[in-house]
């Protein structure tokens, strides 16, 4: 067996479209692909406000991809019993990034050194998933 990629699937109740295009601005990466329900075999399946949420989307980064979807209606859970980890090699690209996911959202732990990194931060931003915030130790 060989895996070439983990990647996070990110569920929304709705604010797909708003989150990716905010994490390709905050992370610097670029959206790939982004399409909503309308036109696809699922379009029947959910209510008509809903099809023109996002049924898949692609965001590429610098280490991997990121994907996501609008959760159809009544289907939606909050994430939980996870964090998607972000791992900086830069103290100020870690505290940048933690800044921009902390507004509007919930703080679970400040940036700060720990035993194990000059940098460590535990939040859940404002489209309600959870990230924590790692800074590599130097050397």
């Amino acid at each position: 067996m060989q895996i070439t990629q983990v990647s996070p699937h990110l569920h929304f109740n709705g604010q797909c479209e708003a989150a990716f295009k905010f994490y390709e601005e905050c992370f610097g990466g670029k959206i790939e692909y982004m399409g909503t329900f309308a036109g696809t075999p699922a379009e029947g399946q959910i209510p008509a406000e809903w099809r023109n949420k996002i049924i898949h989307a692609t965001l590429r980064l610098p280490a991997g991809v990121v994907t996501g979807t609008d959760v159809p209606p009544g289907r939606y859970e909050q994430p939980k019993g996870f964090s998607v980890t972000l791992q900086f090699k830069d103290a100020a690209d870690a505290e940048r990034v933690f800044k921009a996911l902390a507004e509007n959202g919930k703080v679970g732990m400040p940036l700060q050194k720990t035993f194990w990194s000059p940098l460590f931060g535990m939040l859940v931003d404002r489209f309600g998933i959870p990230w924590m915030i790692n800074c590599e130790q130097a050397g």
